[in-house]
């Protein structure tokens, strides 16, 4: 039975082991970022006391405001997180500690559980990458089918301001337009998606340029269709493919700026808890408090590796002279 085209990228792309593996941890990060108030919190699953139950995790209990449950003078069945800490939770007594059975990856200099604000810190990275990049695709694929459908002037002026917005260096322009309106998560990701879309104009521009008179647009054409029914219905469909391939090295960068970003004070700003923002803070440490280097820079290394991986697997997998389907 021959397989469908999906089928097959999906056969060639699992042969390819670095672009699974990649794919695995990505499928990881993204059920840590989703489950992360249940992976690290302060407040157990269910706790039983006197005949009573709570859920504390799920639910706000008056009664159990003022309360810190993992204390030992507090009695009753407690089932907590596997990291017991909130991100924003201060120890002054646990500053800057090493990793170790209570703190698994140690403390900051504000006594902070760091696993706990890495799990956290994974939302916010899978977040500002999948949003910016919705964002700029989502431009770069209006501009480039009008200028790839049509041509002629419309394509000349939209060619020429793309040559123009290429000739801002991307990461200037963007801690420019922050120090304007201010840094914020919100910010961050608007920013990013509003100055990325170039690349992704120009591959679908010139994907447009070579379906526009393939025979299934000129007898869509032949039967009256309109020019936003064969734009959306017949040509994008079929120039998706390296806008996919694209897009997933294009999350690896918005991580990689994000971070960038937070390091220099530009990005998500506290309390809320950002790999580059933790970066930054371990500068003064870095002598003695290794963890607080190595942990975040390896999640960074590690979640941009894993995403360049899948994007060249997919890459190898929509190759039209891939093997499975020739």
């Amino acid at each position: 039975m021959r397989k469908s085209y999906w089928g097959s990228v999906w056969s060639d792309f699992k042969r390819n082991r670095l672009a699974f593996a990649g794919l695995i941890v990505v499928l990881i990060l993204f059920l840590i970022a989703i489950f992360a108030p249940l992976i690290a919190n302060n407040k157990p699953y269910i706790y039983i006391s006197k005949n009573k139950t709570y859920f504390p995790i799920f639910f706000d209990y008056p009664e159990l405001r003022n309360i810190d449950l993992r204390k030992n003078n507090i009695k009753g069945f407690k089932l907590f997180p596997p990291v017991q800490y909130s991100y924003s939770e201060y120890d002054l007594d646990s500053i800057v500690i090493k990793p170790g059975p209570k703190h698994i990856m140690g403390t900051d200099e504000q006594g902070r559980d760091l696993a706990a604000r890495m799990i956290y810190g994974t939302r916010v990275s899978i977040l500002v990458g999948f949003i910016a990049v919705f964002i700029y695709v989502s431009i770069g694929i209006l501009i480039g089918a009008v200028a790839g459908y049509y041509g002629g002037i419309v394509d000349l002026i939209i060619s020429r301001f793309i040559e123009i917005v290429i000739c801002f260096p991307t990461f200037f322009l963007i801690l420019t337009v922050l120090a304007l309106v201010g840094p914020s998560l919100v910010n961050v990701m608007v920013v990013i998606g509003i100055t990325g879309w170039t690349g992704i104009a120009r591959i679908v521009r010139g994907e447009f340029f070579k379906l526009r008179e393939a025979d299934f647009v000129t007898a869509s054409r032949a039967s009256g269709a309109r020019d936003r029914r064969i734009i959306i219905r017949h040509i994008l469909p079929n120039a998706l493919a390296p806008v996919l391939v694209s897009a997933t090295f294009g999350i690896a960068s918005t991580i990689l700026i994000e971070s960038s970003l937070s390091f220099l004070g530009f990005g998500v700003q506290p309390p809320t808890p950002s790999w580059g923002d933790i970066l930054s803070q371990s500068r003064d440490f870095m002598d003695f408090a290794w963890w607080l280097t190595l942990i975040p820079g390896f999640a960074i290394f590690i979640t941009i590796t894993a995403y360049n991986l899948v994007g060249e697997g997919l890459q190898d997998a929509l190759d039209p002279k891939s093997v499975s389907r020739g």
